[in-house]
Order: C-alpha cells, then structure tokens, then sequence
C-alpha cells in the first residue's frame, strides 16, 4: 500500500488547505476556514490549480462525511490487522434492551479488565464511534466491535448479555 502525500499551505486571513493527489492524478483538497467552515475542493483535471467543484461544509456535515468514510476503513483495518496477528478476531455484538448495559457507561462493564479484549468501535445508527472511552454512554440497538482473541470477545458477548 503506497502513501499519500498531503501538502499543508497556509492561508492568510482564511485559515489551511490540505491537498493530495489521487492514483488517478485528481487533485483533493479541504480548506479549513478560521471559523470553522471547512471546504471540500475537487481541482480541474487539466489546470490543477482551478477548483472545478467546491463543497462548503458546516460541522455537523464535515463529520458525517468523515464517518461515512472512516467506517470502510475501520472495517478494512481490523480485516487488515486479523492477516497479521494470528489468533485475533474481531466480532459486532448487539446492546439488546432489557441487557445489563443498556443505559450505562462501557467503563461499567469493564470489559478489558475483566476479558482482556478491546471495544475498538460502537456504531449507532449507521454512526461509528471509533475507540469510544469509558464514559461512552452504551444504548439499546447500539453494536459493538470487539477485538481480541476468540475466547475474550465470546467472555465479552456473555458479560452484555449476562452482566
């Protein structure tokens, strides 16, 4: 897998635009602004330094673009990751209502601690919220992304369901 080069360039009274180049020679670059705007900017394949398309993007819109691309890659990480380290699995379990930890903090469960296995994601609603902390709040229809050995995350699964 190749790197990607990002170019940093500061713009005064504006803010930073951080720009790459795609495998297939496009031109990609975000603008974030001193208010906080940020600006999806897609540059003219033939004058690289024309934007053909900009999108201007709020906070709210900003994150749910970074989501819906971040959460592939968490996905292709782990399989990433489960290729390299023998033994490891990765397993999506459910927050049933009416299950111990519905309405409590993960640091409740104590799930490392107790299995030695890592919450590396919970999605809710087709969000992901990656390496959530202890004092992520778990719900009801939540799913958890659990890393660890096969006997970890199955000791994980138990302590959901059983407490």
């Amino acid at each position: 897998m190749g790197t990607v080069e990002v170019e940093q360039t500061a713009l005064p009274g504006i803010g930073l635009r951080h720009e790459f180049t795609t495998r297939s020679g496009r031109r990609v670059g975000v603008v974030s602004h001193r208010t906080g705007r940020r600006d999806l900017v897609i540059y003219d394949r033939d004058d690289p330094d024309r934007a053909c398309e900009a999108v201007k993007l709020n906070d709210e819109e900003a994150d749910v673009l970074c989501e819906l691309l971040g959460a592939p890659r968490i996905v292709q990480r782990l399989n990433d990751l489960h290729r390299e380290v023998e033994g490891l699995v990765s397993v999506q379990l459910p927050v049933l209502a009416g299950t111990p930890y519905a309405g409590r903090t993960m640091g409740d469960a104590r799930v490392r601690s107790r299995t030695g296995a890592s919450i590396v994601a919970v999605v809710r609603s087709g969000q992901v919220f990656a390496s959530p902390g202890p004092d992520f709040g778990l719900a009801a229809d939540d799913v958890i992304v659990v890393v660890g050995s096969p006997e970890s995350t199955s000791a994980v699964a138990d302590i959901l369901t059983n407490g």
